[in-house]
């Protein structure tokens, strides 16, 4: 009976240790790591509504798209560029999908009011420099009048919209950027040309209804021979006509210029001031 007892009890003691021991295990087993954050506002720019809105909308985008689309504002940026403090952010926290590290990052520095984009694998694809630079004159009006969610919502949309053309075969470049709106002053202009040539028309027209008006020939001697003497002479400049042609500007094949970044990974990228 006593051996039984002691048996009973050495089994209880072995399932207790392995329970202990298997919840300890569970306990400091590492997890699948979480994906770093893709809002980081370390210059407190947005509010917690805002930062919360935004993450939300930077996270279906990038799990749509399978691209990492990023917006880290920053006091300063130290030492570093902005474009190495983009690179560098990006390539040392962990974004970008697949083995490319495909994604987009936006930094935004408010030491020096600096802005750039950084782009990274499939992202170099669908964000040109001309993608990229259209981009920034759009988003830096909110930027300069104080509205950085502004901002950055509009970031969010661009990108979705530039990487779904990407992927449509069809990355946004030179040939999409709009036409420039019509000139309030070059509209003026051509008006009054209008006018005049209307106008010159008008008078043309009603200058060859006048029939009875004739020029009368002079008589033969209508001056005497050797009656004239000139005394005075002078020239009279009255008017030039000066032609010009404007310069044909440098056509640009498009397309995205890139970089090695401290990692060693290639970058696109592009930025500026607000």
């Amino acid at each position: 009976m006593k051996k039984v007892l002691s048996m009973m009890i050495c089994l209880l003691m072995v399932f207790s240790l392995t329970g202990v021991f298997a919840e300890d295990v569970l306990l400091i087993a590492p997890g699948p790591s979480a994906h770093p954050a893709r809002v980081v506002d370390e210059a407190d720019l947005l509010t917690d509504d805002e930062e919360s809105m935004l993450m939300a909308t930077l996270d279906g985008i990038s799990q749509e798209h399978l691209v990492d689309v990023v917006v880290v504002t920053v006091d300063s940026t130290g030492e570093k560029t902005p474009m190495e403090y983009a690179d560098d952010y990006f390539d040392y926290n962990g974004y970008g999908f697949g083995e490319n590290f495909d994604g987009v990052i936006l930094l935004v520095s408010m030491e020096y009011s600096d802005w750039w984009i950084s782009t990274c694998g499939y992202g170099i694809t669908a964000f040109t420099d001309a993608g990229i630079e259209y981009i920034g004159e759009n988003i830096v009006t909110y930027m300069s009048d104080g509205d950085f969610y502004g901002a950055f919502d509009t970031f969010a949309d661009y990108c979705d919209e530039f990487i779904t053309l990407a992927e449509n075969g069809d990355p946004f470049d030179v040939e999409d950027i709009p036409k420039e709106p019509f000139n309030v002053k070059t509209s003026l202009v051509i008006s009054v040309v209008i006018g005049v040539v209307v106008a010159f028309i008008v008078m043309s027209i009603l200058k060859g209804q006048l029939k009875s008006v004739h020029m009368k020939a002079a008589s033969g001697d209508y001056i005497v021979p050797g009656s004239m003497n000139v005394n005075y002479a002078r020239d009279f400049f009255i008017t030039s006509h000066t032609s010009r042609s404007a310069k044909p500007e440098e056509s640009s094949s498009g397309g995205s210029s890139t970089h090695t970044s401290s990692s060693g990974r290639s970058h696109g990228g592009g930025g500026g001031k607000f």
